[in-house]
């Protein structure tokens, strides 16, 4: 344990910093021990949030970690944070320190995946203040840290409707 907790480097990213951009290569896999990372793309019309990393949460682009393309979001500090990261080539010595490693990270990938096809699967079949309660009831630290615009689209609402429904829920 003391092996891989030493391939790990704590580290600091103040609020507004980029974890990584859209275009660059991202070599590392991040803990987040403290704050909040907003994931996100640019569109023709607008940004689109697909993401909020909390505490206790694994962040990275994993098209670009794994398969070494250009990272397709970005990735920025909304609050200051504290991660423990490990770059990619640390990262590849975890197959010989730890027993089982592959099987380890295939299972940490399905959760990952299992993670995508149940948001996935929510924002088809809930309508959107059904979508609000849910993010509410698991995340509810989000909602008096995060600028609100980032959760409207983090749930696929605009700004307008995620305030009616917020105002709806509060009364």
């Amino acid at each position: 344990m003391n092996q891989v907790s030493a391939l790990f480097i704590e580290e600091h990213l103040p609020k507004g910093d980029f974890y990584i951009q859209s275009g660059q290569h991202c070599d590392k896999l991040s803990f987040v021990k403290e704050g909040f990372i907003r994931v996100f793309a640019h569109t023709e019309q607008k940004e689109v949030t697909q993401w909020i990393s909390t505490k206790g949460y694994f962040i990275t682009d994993l098209n670009s970690f794994i398969f070494q393309q250009k990272a397709r979001w970005e990735m920025q500090a909304i609050s200051d944070c504290t991660l423990y990261t490990i770059h990619k080539e640390n990262y590849k010595l975890l197959n010989n320190l730890v027993p089982n490693w592959a099987e380890m990270e295939k299972r940490f990938i399905a959760a990952c995946f299992v993670t995508l096809e149940d948001r996935v699967f929510k924002h088809l079949s809930l309508n959107a203040e059904d979508r609000y309660q849910q993010l509410f009831e698991q995340n509810k630290e989000l909602f008096n840290q995060v600028p609100l615009q980032y959760l409207a689209s983090m749930l696929g609402m605009s700004p307008e409707t995620f305030s009616r429904i917020r105002s709806k829920k509060s009364s």
